[in-house]
């Protein structure tokens, strides 16, 4: 009887332990990962032996930690409209390529509970290329579209000052000499990541989207990295243009732009091509 209930005190473990560990899991939208962690334990009328037991427990720590993979990808937002499941619903081909992807997710660790039971902790790459994620569900433009240009009469500010970032000391203002850009989106209410963002202009042109850009880099690089701060903002260099965001479009996908910074921000990556570089961040 005491076999039993420590039985079940472990299966009651495991199982909250794979659901705090579920409802964790989400995309790191900063590094483009989505980890996740599996729990398993023996069915010990199956154990024959301690070493036996330990592979079933790893078993069904791997099948859990698959599963939960499996519900993370689904809920990825590919662009504002659309999610990884909506995609797999309209075409079986993508369905049996994000099911391949899903099985292409590497274990970054794994070990043996206390007491019994099995963890396994498996990371997938959101971009990377190879077959992965992005490429299954970015399409590949027909046609790259030119970055737009700033107004014809536009003139870069002599004295242009960033939003200001607690914590951050902006650089000097150098025009031509930046090296990405920093759309700060905070305070517009929640901006929501997905792999295809856009950054629009108050008239609501597009200033900068996955058809502007080359391809092949954006399914290995991604197109944008989502950062609470500067701290994460490594991606945008060591002196990145800095903007304020006036509105969130699109389900708050889409940063949208004053016309005076979406000018700013095309002229100066005339001079700099960042955007061409993929070198921007959102804070949010």
């Amino acid at each position: 009887m005491l076999k039993k209930f420590k039985l079940l005190g472990l299966l009651l473990t495991a199982i909250i332990l794979s659901i705090s560990a579920q409802a964790d899991a989400a995309p790191n939208w900063n590094t483009n990962t989505i980890q996740v962690t599996g729990m398993g334990i023996a069915n010990p009328s199956m154990a024959k032996t301690p070493a036996h037991a330990a592979m079933l427990a790893r078993r069904a720590a791997v099948a859990d930690a698959y599963r939960q993979m499996a519900e993370v990808v689904n809920g990825v937002q590919v662009d504002a409209e659309t999610t990884v499941e909506q995609m797999m619903l309209t075409s079986d081909i993508v369905k049996t390529r994000i099911s391949a992807v899903i099985k292409g997710a590497v274990i970054v660790s794994e070990g043996e509970l206390s007491g019994g039971g099995y963890s396994v902790t498996m990371e997938l790459s959101l971009f990377g290329g190879n077959g992965g994620l992005a490429e299954t569900v970015i399409e590949r433009p027909t046609y790259v579209e030119p970055i737009p240009m700033p107004a014809p009469d536009y003139r870069p500010p002599v004295d242009y000052t960033p939003p200001v970032i607690p914590d951050y000391q902006p650089p000097k203002y150098s025009s031509g000499k930046y090296t990405g850009l920093v759309v700060d989106c905070r305070g517009l209410g929640r901006l929501n990541p997905v792999m295809s963002p856009v950054i629009k202009d108050a008239r609501g042109q597009k200033i900068y989207g996955h058809k502007n850009l080359d391809y092949d880099r954006i399914i290995r690089e991604g197109m944008a990295s989502y950062a609470r701060d500067m701290y994460e903002a490594g991606r945008a260099g060591s002196n990145p243009l800095i903007v304020q965001a006036i509105d969130l479009d699109d389900h708050n996908a889409n940063p949208v732009l004053s016309m005076e910074d979406a000018d700013m921000v095309l002229y100066e990556n005339n001079a700099s091509h960042f955007l061409e570089n993929i070198a921007v961040v959102f804070l949010y």
